[in-house]
């Protein structure tokens, strides 16, 4: 598959098999993963890999947040990573410009910024190994963090269900004319 198919085509995926990931393959998906940019290459994602259906239900009943959707969808996987970073490095000025040089400190959106591209690129990896994924977004971090037992210094970044697609994905929807997106600023 080349870069542009790729792109165009990788779906969010609600419905999947019932065939769990090799744990090799996940494997193989973060090794691509980790090739994602960040901030002083700090790498601060983090990817708990939760395979364990009884866990799985526990997140999908308590964590998150009473939407029936997200819970319905974790209950279709076999598979969910926690996608958590260590906070503390990302968008550190520190050693790097002279303290009088900083106009504004923005540190923690950067550990965003660096948990959002390693979102996506575990997504795309694990789609270009023909596994589907989802991220959901409507979670409660500190219960996820707390029920995994994630470090003091990471935080709970989104939950990514993946697996084997059941059935066939929708078509991409039709995009927006590009005039309603894009802006030349001069």
């Amino acid at each position: 598959m080349d870069a542009i198919q790729l792109l165009k085509n990788r779906r969010s995926v609600r419905k999947y098999k019932d065939q769990i990931v090799p744990r090799e393959l996940i494997e193989e998906i973060v090794k691509l993963s980790q090739f994602a940019p960040s901030w002083s290459n700090y790498q601060v994602a983090r990817y708990n890999i939760i395979d364990n259906r009884s866990l799985i239900e526990e997140i999908a009943n308590n964590c998150v947040q009473g939407f029936v959707y997200n819970a319905k969808t974790l209950t279709r996987a076999n598979g969910v990573v926690v996608l958590s970073y260590v906070t503390g490095k990302s968008g550190s000025l520190k050693d790097k410009v002279k303290p009088e040089d900083v106009v504004s400190d923005n540190s923690g959106a950067w550990e965003c910024f660096d948990a959002g591209i390693a979102c996506l690129q575990f997504c795309l990896s694990a789609y270009a190994k023909g596994v589907a994924t989802c991220v959901l977004g409507v979670i409660n971090n500190d219960a996820i963090a707390q029920k995994i037992g994630l470090p003091e210094n990471e935080k709970v970044a989104a939950l990514i269900i993946y697996g084997y697609e059941a059935g066939e994905h929708h078509e991409a929807p039709v995009r927006k004319d590009i005039n309603e997106i894009l802006r030349f600023v001069e």
